[in-house]
């Protein structure tokens, strides 16, 4: 795509979904580094992503998770991002914090533990019907650490069995984004450890089950971009989990880690037309900041994925496919090269003020005084963290 308002459109109609936990005290196994103004309430979260979308003008929505996002009214909580200017997304689930989930949730061998993950998703398609909410995300941690420990086979037929139920209980306009993780915390064997798996559970049940990829699931030297090409070919890609790793799921900001590779991927979206609104596919991120400001950090993510985005749809596709075509290995890889190292930063720039943004979202942001205002109001009380 070379006509530069083609570009421009397509990037003003891109949206990208930020997570309530990311507001709050997150990090690393090792330590959980508290800052100041961290908000104390599913409330302030919406409030603090509510910021980020106020200055890239392309963070429309922000994902719960239950229970930490837990309220008495989710209709009211609905209502208070709408008068924000934002709305739910993705509705998450939690079946691997309590001490009851050690052997496991809806693979569990006890019955009784099962039944009990189980009324906990069936809890989340409420809550989506409170919130209008179309999207359920379903992560497990689900697996074993030892040979022998269970049955492989069975742990199969109760995650699909817990999986079929979830999906009849889901209306005509919801889904569910199944996730995967090819370890951690179980370490011998996860029941949904890569895409294969869940994509054959997604395409069991049908059109309202999709995976979502998580980039920062998979093995070392993983081609990512060949997933999302297969599932997009497939129709089964429901959506992201954008951010970065070095070595295992650090959960990094997007792009941090390998530029590169995030518009690799960009580019089989485009390539694969995940950007049609038929696709549905979700652009989520899902990180942690423990070290960086956390909607500094929000901020910066999103700009990172406009900016692969932004090269993504540079690719000069009439050229590439030449090059291709005629075996022209070397050209089609500069073809490929050309558009990533275009440097997209002043087209954005000038994007951003033809929506009425200030070109700089990050220092907009920080001479808005949003957070020495939060700082001040949210001393007291308890802060959000993990669990909370």
């Amino acid at each position: 795509m070379n006509d530069t308002s083609a570009v421009k459109d397509a990037l003003r109609r891109q949206q990208i979904e930020t997570p309530s936990w990311a507001y709050g005290n997150s990090g690393t196994r090792f330590k959980v580094f508290a800052q100041r103004g961290v908000p104390r309430t599913p409330q302030e979260k919406i409030d603090d992503a509510a910021q980020v979308h106020r200055f890239t003008g392309v963070a429309p929505s922000v994902a719960v998770h239950i229970p930490w996002d837990r309220v008495d009214d989710y209709a009211a909580l609905a209502a208070h991002a709408k008068e924000r200017g934002v709305r739910i997304g993705a509705v998450n689930t939690n079946v691997f914090q309590d001490d009851d989930y050690m052997l496991g949730s809806v693979t569990n061998p006890d019955p009784a533990v099962r039944r009990k993950a189980l009324d906990h998703l069936l809890e989340a398609v409420d809550i989506m019907d409170a919130t209008g909410s179309r999207d359920l995300k379903l992560w497990f941690s689900d697996g074993t650490n030892y040979p022998g420990q269970d049955d492989i086979r069975t742990r199969q037929d109760r995650m699909a069995e817990a999986l079929a139920t979830v999906y009849e209980r889901l209306g005509d306009d919801q889904r569910f984004l199944l996730e995967y993780k090819l370890f951690e915390p179980a370490f011998y064997m996860t029941d949904l450890p890569d895409w294969g798996t869940s994509y054959a559970h997604c395409l069991k049940l049908g059109p309202k089950a999709q995976v979502v990829v998580d980039t920062g699931h998979h093995a070392p030297g993983t081609n990512i971009e060949f997933i999302v090409a297969f599932l997009l070919r497939e129709g089964k890609l429901g959506g992201f989990d954008f951010n970065s790793r070095f070595y295992a799921d650090d959960d990094l900001m997007v792009g941090s880690a390998d530029p590169f590779q995030l518009f690799r991927i960009m580019y089989e979206v485009v390539r694969g037309g995940g950007y049609d609104a038929e696709t549905g596919v979700a652009f989520m991120l899902d990180q942690c900041h423990n070290i960086e400001p956390k909607i500094q950090g929000q901020i910066r993510s999103v700009m990172n994925v406009q900016e692969a985005t932004a090269k993504a749809l540079l690719v000069d596709a009439d050229a590439l496919r030449s090059a291709q075509e005629s075996g022209d290995v070397l050209e089609a890889n500069a073809v490929f090269m050309d558009a990533y190292n275009t440097d997209v930063r002043p087209l954005l720039a000038e994007l951003r003020e033809e929506m009425g943004l200030h070109p700089d979202p990050v220092a907009a942001y920080k001479a808005s005084g949003y957070y020495e205002r939060i700082a001040e109001e949210r001393k007291d009380g308890q802060a959000a963290g993990w669990g909370a």
